[in-house]
């Protein structure tokens, strides 16, 4: 067995893949594979019409919320968003609170003015923000809710008098929020959702229609939201996969009992890096994410031996990003808690031996 720490595209449940992969050969018992079936056909739009309805009811959510599934991913985003909500002459506020934040704030100066209210870039992103304020006149407030880079999560939602905008990609579904109180939700599906390709958006759509400016057709909200995510050919087959990862969420509690294991599988290997005298995390204690937990070792000429050594155990992925080094174990919904505890026991070995 290979414990699959991998960042995205990542780790979704065994039972999502065999269906999917029975879906290739045979859709439903139809004759056609999901890959070749027609987006406009009964079949496709009751998946599509099943998917989105999951989310609502994961979600909880008003009927002020609407459910998009777009092509692309996060990345996307960052310019759809602005392009749909912010003027030219208006200011959005934004937190920096890694590269995907800066990233979005970038884009979001194409179309109007952006105030960073917030950022923890000059300590290497290692902590979230706590003390700051958001201008009233800002159109919305912009966050990341989990830093899958550097391993930071915001563990309480900031509350605004304006709109509150949020990419989830790297925890969405993984905790219980009160997603109503979000104007504008996004997250690439391919960390707890799905494979990639295919994109989230929950969006009130008492926001949209604010802006003078002409929206190309494809990037209004709008639009999709009229046509029913079917405004042009979906992503079919991973549309499907996330219905599939969608079902699964839901036979095993839904999000409230999925956080419960996230909170104990971060629990585990956080103590383990605590307690471990090669191993020290890198982020503030009180924001340390419960999907991406990063870490570094303490003498680094130790590194490639460790990682070659995770390898002998069969695990997968847990080098750190390109940008930061150091380790990343990514331990999403689909993660068990038993591969958890290989990756801690394998620590704890490693360190054994050198104390030898």
């Amino acid at each position: 067995m290979i414990h699959n720490f991998n960042a995205g595209p990542s780790i979704l449940p065994k039972e999502v893949f065999e269906q999917a992969s029975a879906a290739i050969l045979n859709f439903d018992n139809t004759g056609l594979s999901i890959l070749e079936f027609g987006h406009r056909t009964p079949e496709f739009t009751a998946v599509m019409e099943e998917a989105r309805s999951l989310v609502k009811e994961l979600m909880q959510l008003n009927d002020d919320h609407e459910v998009l599934f777009l092509h692309g991913c996060a990345s996307t985003q960052f310019m759809q968003v602005p392009m749909n909500l912010l003027d030219s002459k208006e200011s959005a506020a934004y937190t920096d609170t890694d590269i995907w934040g800066h990233k979005a704030i970038t884009e979001a100066k194409l179309f109007g003015k952006v105030d960073v209210v917030a950022s923890s870039k000059e300590k290497n992103y290692s902590y979230i923000p706590k003390d700051f304020a958001v201008p009233n006149d800002s159109k919305y407030l912009h966050i990341t809710t989990n830093n899958t880079i550097y391993g930071t999560q915001w563990q309480t939602i900031p509350k605004t008098s304006v709109s509150l905008v949020a990419d989830m990609s790297s925890d969405i579904f993984s905790r219980v929020l009160d997603f109503n109180a979000f104007d504008l939700i996004y997250a690439g599906a391919q960390k707890n959702m799905g494979p990639a390709g295919v994109n989230l958006v929950v969006v009130n759509k008492n926001i949209l229609g604010k802006v003078k400016r002409v929206i190309p057709t494809i990037m209004d909200y709008r639009n999709h939201i009229k046509e029913g995510s079917m405004l042009n050919t979906p992503p079919v087959f991973a549309v499907y996969v996330c219905l599939l990862t969608l079902r699964w969420l839901k036979a095993s509690g839904g999000v409230g009992a999925i956080e419960k294991k996230n909170i104990e599988k971060a629990a585990l290997l956080y103590n383990e890096i605590d307690n471990n005298d090669l191993f020290t995390g890198n982020v503030a204690k009180e924001d340390r994410s419960k999907m991406n937990v990063c870490f570094v070792m303490k003498d680094p000429s130790l590194e490639k031996e460790f990682l070659q050594y995770a390898k002998s155990r069969n695990i997968a992925g847990i080098a750190g990003h390109r940008t930061t080094g150091g380790f990343r174990a990514s331990i999403y919904n689909a993660m068990p808690l038993s591969s958890v505890q290989v990756l801690a026991d394998t620590m704890r070995s490693f360190s054994a031996l050198h104390k030898a």
